[in-house]
């Protein structure tokens, strides 16, 4: 699996992905601009001492990270709004999860370019306007690892 996030703003948002993704063992690929510096303090304490477990990606920009997927490649959008609940697809072991901004998630020129791909996670409040951006890519990273039997499990029962 692939998480990428695209123009992260919060560290310690980022460092919680880069931990869930060592302990996946997802490759990591952040997208330009970010909105912290990849030697904030912040960033290496929520990432705790697995940065050196990441397999992780720095682009410069969408186009550039575009420009090196396989032709075959699948990337799914999680945003609000999406047309279909992330849980109604059928993930595939190399397929790229695509998270926007914590503050204005993905744009919607992105999102419509893409509709078939743009997933949503159900929320049930009204007054709910998101989740926290490190949540949202756990909640979808295991439910692609379960469809998938978890592959590479290590610990547990």
């Amino acid at each position: 699996m692939h998480v990428v996030l695209l123009e992260p703003e919060i560290a310690p948002n980022t460092g919680n992905v880069a931990r869930l993704c060592a302990a996946t063992r997802t490759t990591l690929h952040l997208i330009e601009p970010l909105g912290f510096r990849l030697d904030d303090r912040r960033l290496r304490r929520a990432g705790m001492d697995y940065w050196q477990h990441v397999d992780w990606h720095r682009w410069p920009g969408w186009s550039a990270f575009t420009a090196s997927l396989p032709a075959a490649a699948r990337c799914w959008f999680i945003e609000q709004g999406g047309p279909r609940p992330y849980a109604e697809v059928a993930f595939a072991a190399d397929d790229y999860l695509v998270f926007g901004r914590e503050t204005a998630g993905l744009p919607a020129a992105l999102l419509e370019a893409h509709r078939p791909r743009w997933l949503h996670i159900p929320m049930f409040h009204p007054d709910a306007r998101s989740l926290n951006l490190a949540n949202c890519v756990a909640v979808v990273v295991y439910e692609a690892l379960r469809q998938q039997g978890f592959p590479g499990q290590t610990g547990g029962p």
